[in-house]
């Protein structure tokens, strides 16, 4: 399928790339000028990417990110045409999700919005997650697409469904983690080493996929960034914002976030989210790590 490409950050390149593997002609842009996918084209803006494509795919950082990529000077809307379709994987607010796919539909194309889990290392493998809401046919069609980049696809309902149910992982994540480091902290502090006890957890009903994910990474103190603090930061206001459209009441998270607060005020917004480990030792006068880190 001809593909526009629309943002080369951590997840969105490796996307790119496995496209163009799975044979796919692909013409990519990116805000900052620099990046590129061996064997894409470039599009100079947004539009000229689009130009002439079958499918438009975003990957962008925030709510504000796409509506520029598709409606700002030089955007992809100016060259929507009848029977194209728009998929955005940036995770966004689902209300402001409907009204990107009404001024996308009155152009004559669909959209889909298709957020994704699975983080960096998932989508440099092509084995991520999609979270699909949008037209069924739609979503059917852009299967080879999806199987190019991921390993499975969920569709939750109609357009913002996905967006919707990606807000709902992201709640559990950030809390599940948070649960983690957290027992780690007080591990540490009673005398219990890390290594002792992740392997505890892991053969007990406490054991998550976040757990397994994030252990190894923490055992050697390794913060760079699969999934960026400053975008879970921003996904937790989202959906505090969501939660608070349809008066849901969500207090573990409002906790959560003034500790994601401290972490941006302390300069942690480039390492990965798990780095707010590192205010709770702080705070403890402890350091959680494994011997290859000591």
């Amino acid at each position: 399928m001809r593909v526009a490409f629309l943002g080369l950050g951590i997840m969105g390149r490796p996307m790119a790339a496995n496209l163009v593997k799975a044979g796919h002609e692909l013409t990519v842009w990116n805000r900052t000028p620099g990046k590129q996918v061996e064997g894409a084209g470039v599009g100079a803006t947004p539009a000229e990417a689009a130009h002439d494509a079958e499918v438009v795919w975003i990957c962008v950082s925030d709510t504000k990110a796409v509506e520029q990529v598709l409606f700002g000077s030089q955007g992809a809307e100016e060259s929507l045409a009848e029977g194209m379709i728009v998929v955005d994987s940036s995770t966004i607010s689902p209300s402001a999700t409907r009204k990107f796919a009404e001024r996308v539909k009155a152009r004559g194309a669909q959209y889909v919005d298709a957020p994704v889990t699975g983080s960096k290392m998932g989508a440099e493998d092509g084995q991520l997650i999609f979270i699909a809401g949008g037209d069924e046919a739609i979503i059917e069609r852009i299967q080879p697409l999806f199987h190019a980049m991921g390993k499975q696809v969920f569709r939750m309902g109609e357009t913002s469904k996905g967006q919707a149910a990606k807000l709902v992982m992201n709640l559990q994540i950030a809390l599940i983690y948070e649960g983690f480091a957290e027992a780690l902290t007080l591990a540490t502090k009673l005398g219990v080493s890390a290594e002792t006890l992740i392997p505890l957890i892991q053969a007990s009903m406490v054991r998550s996929g976040v757990v397994d994910y994030k252990a190894p990474f923490v055992l050697k103190r390794d913060f760079s960034p699969n999934f960026p603090l400053r975008l879970m930061y921003k996904d937790i206001h989202l959906t505090l914002d969501a939660a608070k459209e349809v008066r849901v009441k969500l207090p573990a998270l409002e906790t959560v976030e003034e500790i994601y607060d401290l972490a941006m005020e302390e300069g942690h917004q480039d390492l990965d989210y798990a780095a707010t480990l590192t205010l709770l030792e702080k705070w403890a006068g402890v350091e959680v790590k494994g011997a290859a880190a000591s």
